[in-house]
C-alpha cells in the first residue's frame, strides 16, 4: 500500500472515531495502523486501529472498519510459549457482524468476503454490546452499512503470529513508495 492511501485510510478513521466519540492525541492520529493485509483492496478487506498499550499481560485498541470491510479470518495461536491472544470486542459505534465457529447461520448480514472464510456463526453487536473471543479460535469479522468503531481489551497481542486461513494474507506488508 502507498503511502498517500495510508494518509487517507487515517483521516477516515479519525472521522469514525469522532462520531463514536472517541478523542486521540495528535500522535494516535498520526499513528493509525491501516492494515490492507497485502491484498491492495483495503476498502474491502483491511482494518485501522490504534493500540493504547500492549504489555506482557494486556493490550487494548480501538478499531475502525469502514463499511462492509472485512477483518479476514483467522486466529490466534500460540507464541514464544505463551497461549493465543484471548480477545472481547465491544462495539462502540455502528454494527459489527462477527463470525465464529458453531451453528451456521443461514443468511450472513454482509457480503462474503473476497477471502477464503470457514466460519459462518453470526453474532451481530451493537453499540454497548460485546463477545470474547477465546485463543486458537477461527473468527471473521466485517462492520455493516455504516461502519463500526470496535475497542479490544484483551491478552498481550503478538497479531504479526496471527494464522489466517486464507494464504494470501500477510499481516504487515511493507510499504510501498509513493
Amino acid at each position: 500500500m502507498k503511502q498517500f492511501k495510508i494518509e487517507e485510510m487515517r483521516r477516515r478513521a479519525v472521522e469514525y472515531y469522532q462520531k463514536a466519540g472517541i478523542v486521540l492525541t495528535n500522535r494516535e492520529r498520526a499513528n493509525i495502523e491501516v492494515a490492507d493485509f497485502g491484498l491492495g483492496m483495503v476498502e474491502k478487506i483491511g482494518l485501522q486501529l490504534i493500540t493504547y498499550v500492549n504489555t506482557a499481560r494486556v493490550c487494548a485498541k480501538e478499531m475502525v472498519l469502514l463499511p462492509y470491510q472485512v477483518c479476514p479470518e483467522h486466529k490466534h495461536v500460540p507464541t514464544n510459549g505463551q497461549a493465543g491472544k484471548e480477545e472481547t470486542f465491544r462495539c462502540r459505534w455502528g454494527k459489527v457482524y462477527l463470525y465464529t465457529a458453531g451453528e451456521s447461520s443461514s443468511n450472513i448480514g454482509v457480503p462474503l468476503p473476497p477471502t477464503d472464510v470457514t466460519v459462518f456463526h453470526e453474532t451481530v453487536l451493537l453499540p454497548g454490546e460485546q463477545f470474547t473471543i477465546l485463543p486458537e479460535t477461527l473468527h471473521w469479522f466485517a462492520a455493516g452499512d455504516e461502519g463500526a468503531v470496535i475497542s479490544e481489551f484483551s491478552t498481550h497481542s503478538t497479531d504479526e503470529t496471527d494464522q489466517f486461513t486464507d494464504p494470501r494474507i500477510v499481516r504487515q506488508p511493507p510499504v510501498a513508495a509513493d
